[in-house]
């Protein structure tokens, strides 16, 4: 049979009552807690779930001006391209017409001298 001092000392190495108490009271605080944990976690993540579909909206509308940039970039390079080909040409063009025209100044000078014309130098 126990008697009173082996109660005692049984008491001071396990549980009793009064420890379960004051557990069931703590895990009670604890659980509030974590329940409004819970809650500002959810929402934190509400928040930051329709900051981030304005920021995926605002994104895609990037994306659609950067498209028509690009198209409009590209079409100027294409208007680029036809009037260096036009400027290229048009050098072309005068550097054959300079070359007649050098050639028929010096035919002019050789008939103005068969002829025995002097020519005005201007």
């Amino acid at each position: 049979m126990l008697n009173d001092e082996d109660i005692k000392k049984l008491s001071s190495i396990l549980a009793t009552k009064s420890d379960f108490d004051v557990l069931r009271s703590e895990f009670d605080i604890v659980k509030t807690d974590v329940s409004d944990l819970k809650a500002d976690i959810k929402e934190v993540k509400d928040d930051l779930d329709s900051k981030f579909l304005v920021l995926k909206n605002d994104i895609q509308d990037v994306k659609k001006d950067v498209e028509g940039l690009r198209e409009a970039i590209q079409g100027m390079m294409v208007s680029i391209d036809n009037l260096a080909k036009v400027i290229s040409d048009l050098n072309i063009e005068y550097a054959a017409i300079t070359k007649q025209l050098n050639k028929h100044e010096d035919w002019i000078k050789k008939i103005a001298e068969k002829v025995g014309l002097k020519l005005a130098t201007e």
